[in-house]
């Protein structure tokens, strides 16, 4: 697959690699989250060095890093050294003699840590004197995002401060997937978003995979010898220290169970216990917590947490509970599961984009788009009343949007545009103190046979729009 997007990233990374004086560039992210396809993009760029730590003894990581630094170094390879000191030490020096200044990766980072914590603190030191003299360019990247974290934001650390470019490696944007795998439709592109989400070797997979989507999600994930069947587990696993220990968690939000008082109950542990690992969750980025339109995200009691990834939700909805019928049953009875759930992992996949598109919506050329711009929209709901799929209000203050996020697999026609406008009227306006006068009404549809609308003031908004703003 090519290269996507990451134009921030690559940005921050060539200013450092430009500005001459070297420096040092950290990365983090989930795994397969793309950081490895970044790092060898830029430093091919710059004729650099990309190493690869594997998690062994000190001196095989030592030896291993030395063959790899040989590319650039003869015979770099052929001295054993003693400690990390030694190794760093002539490296700097190296490039120093020879006028290369990097950049030079160094990949699984926390590989090397916890097989001697001692480096962190060698490290720091040879970033601060030798590879600072010899203005060297230098990348550490890792999996393990609270190693990671801990290495470099918090104030105790050794390397904090110390880093030029700090870079937290997210999924890519949604608008990218339907060029990446060749949909033939927006709603296909979303469908797509809907079981891979935004991490690039989904993508790669699926790309290879020249099937239907629901053969792709038998083949890819459902199969127990596919290479996605256990994909969670071994990202929670990887995690230092593992965050295992938060499956639990994530088996009771990807069921349904997303209101804390019932993840406690569900547990038999008091709510009080759950905000360490909850916290840690939404540390990782596996989850999300959601509140009211209107509420104060620190003090709301009406939280939701839900799973931030849509490969994630569609995993501990039908794979996490069904792993042993999944690893006993042929490919037709586990594509019937999938099938099972396939509507309302996409609906949900469908409402969350819709809601990430609104604030920028005044980019494009939609109608809507030229009333705002909107604020980030959000759900609302209180008690047993009715709730709304999107509401927003315009910067300046004067609208309200209020807005349904429909999923439909064919066009929908005017009869069924029609009956989606006047359930949002029904519902009336919440109970908001938003200070605007006028409101406005959208029905967020993939496609539309027809744009015909009851009311002028009625806006549609489809597939194609949206992804075309979460670029």
């Amino acid at each position: 697959m090519d290269f996507i997007d990451r134009r921030e990233e690559i940005t921050h990374l060539e200013d450092l690699t430009g500005s001459g004086a070297g420096g040092l560039a950290v990365l983090w992210g989930r795994r397969r989250v793309g950081k490895t396809r970044l790092l060898l993009e830029w430093s091919s760029r710059h004729d650099g060095l990309y190493t690869v730590a594997d998690q062994s003894a000190p001196a095989v990581q030592r030896e291993f890093l030395a063959e790899a630094i040989s590319k650039r170094f003869a015979e770099f390879g052929s001295v054993v050294y003693p400690n990390w000191r030694s190794l760093l030490v002539r490296l700097a020096s190296e490039s120093r003699r020879s006028g290369w200044q990097g950049p030079i990766v160094f990949d699984e980072f926390p590989h090397l840590i916890a097989a001697d914590a001692s480096l962190a603190s060698v490290f720091q030191n040879w970033v601060d004197h030798e590879a600072k003299a010899a203005k060297l360019t230098i990348a550490i990247a890792g999996s393990s995002q609270r190693m990671m974290q801990g290495l470099v934001l918090d104030s105790a650390a050794p390397l904090y401060g110390r880093a030029k470019v700090l870079l937290k490696m997210n999924p890519l944007c949604p608008g990218y997937i339907q060029e990446a795998l060749k949909c033939e439709t927006s709603s296909r592109a979303v469908i797509a978003f809907a079981v891979w989400g935004g991490v690039p070797r989904y993508w790669e997979l699926a790309e290879g995979c020249s099937v239907d989507i629901d053969e792709a999600v038998d083949r890819l994930i459902l199969d127990p010898l596919s290479p996605l069947f256990r994909e969670p587990e071994r990202l929670l696993l990887e995690e230092s220290p593992p965050a295992i220990v938060l499956r639990p968690l994530l088996d009771l939000i990807g069921a349904g169970v997303h209101r804390v008082s019932e993840l406690a109950g569900r547990l038999g542990a008091p709510a009080t216990s759950l905000s360490r690992p909850l916290s840690r969750l939404l540390e990782l980025g596996l989850v999300y917590r959601e509140t009211p339109y209107g509420e104060s995200e620190r003090t709301s009691k009406k939280s939701l947490y839900r799973i931030s990834d849509p490969f994630f939700r569609l995993w501990f909805r039908v794979v996490a509970p069904h792993k042993a019928d999944l690893t006993q049953s042929p490919s037709d009875t586990r594509k019937s599961l999938w099938l099972r759930n396939r509507a309302a992992l996409i609906s949900e996949t469908w409402e969350e984009l819709c809601r990430h598109a609104v604030s920028n919506l005044h980019q494009g050329s939609s109608a809507i788009g030229t009333l705002g711009p909107w604020e980030p929209a959000k759900r609302f709901w209180r008690g047993n009343g009715p709730e709304w799929d999107i509401v927003s209000r315009s910067l300046d203050g004067k609208r309200l949007l209020l807005a349904e996020a429909k999923w439909t697999e064919t066009p929908a026609n005017e009869r069924e545009l029609g009956s989606c406008f006047h359930e949002l009227m029904r519902k009336g306006v919440p109970p908001l103190r938003s200070g605007a006068s006028e409101i406005i009404y959208a029905v967020f549809v993939p496609e539309f046979s027809s744009q015909r609308v009851a009311d002028p003031s009625w806006y549609l908004v489809d597939a194609q729009t949206v992804l075309s703003t979460l670029r």
